[in-house]
């Protein structure tokens, strides 16, 4: 990766994580659709498939290598996060003026709810556990040879983090922007300590391990 980012890169850096958030508002919408956690679940993770498949920047698929790479990976993060929130407010929008609104964000208000009530603590430990699915699902994707592993990972890491209530900061921008409640202020702050918890997950995982490996040649 270049020293510099150039303002091609970060336009396309951008414009990657509008689409990845898209996406992951997709799998979103699937989620607060289907009455049945479980299939829910399943299918939310239709988002990352094809966040991975395309190579598209996600800010919780790609903060994880924060600490292998320089200051430009740093602000392609911090852009990738602008990106990302740009496409999840874009879908819950277009989604407000459709025939599903109305189901759409009481299922996204009921959901907003619980986690504007919750301790900013357990945000930050939910966020957190939620961070390590999502470096071990995209990591496990790059490594693994076969497409059953590949895409294994991807399901199997979705699928808990939704069915453990862990937090995933994009797809909460998602939810938020459909319950429109970003006029509250706690709002803005529960989405900066799940960021951040995301964030500390990701790297806690990748660095605790590469340590590991290291120690033990």
């Amino acid at each position: 990766m270049a020293d510099r980012l150039t303002a091609r890169a970060a336009l396309g850096t951008a414009l990657s994580g509008v689409l990845a958030g898209a996406l992951i508002s997709i799998g979103g919408t699937v989620n607060l659709s289907i009455e049945n956690r479980v299939l829910g679940a399943c299918f939310f993770s239709i988002g990352l498939f094809f966040v991975v498949s395309m190579r598209l920047w996600l800010f919780t698929g790609k903060v994880g290598w924060l600490c292998r790479n320089g200051m430009t990976y740093a602000v392609q993060l911090l852009l990738t996060l602008a990106g990302n929130f740009a496409g999840t407010l874009c879908v819950a929008l277009l989604l407000r003026q459709t025939r599903a609104a109305d189901g759409l964000v009481q299922r996204a208000t009921e959901l907003s709810a619980a986690k504007m009530a919750d301790s900013l603590p357990s945000l930050f430990v939910l966020a957190l556990l939620c961070g390590v699915l999502m470096y071990l699902g995209v990591s496990g994707f790059q490594v693994f040879d076969s497409a059953l592993g590949r895409y294994g990972a991807i399901f199997l890491a979705v699928t808990v983090f939704i069915l453990s209530g862990f937090e995933h900061c994009i797809a909460n921008m998602y939810y938020y922007s459909m319950s429109g409640v970003w006029g509250d202020g706690r709002a803005w702050l529960n989405m900066l300590v799940m960021v951040l918890g995301n964030a500390a997950g990701s790297v806690i995982i990748a660095e605790g391990y590469r340590l590991s490996q290291k120690l033990l040649e």
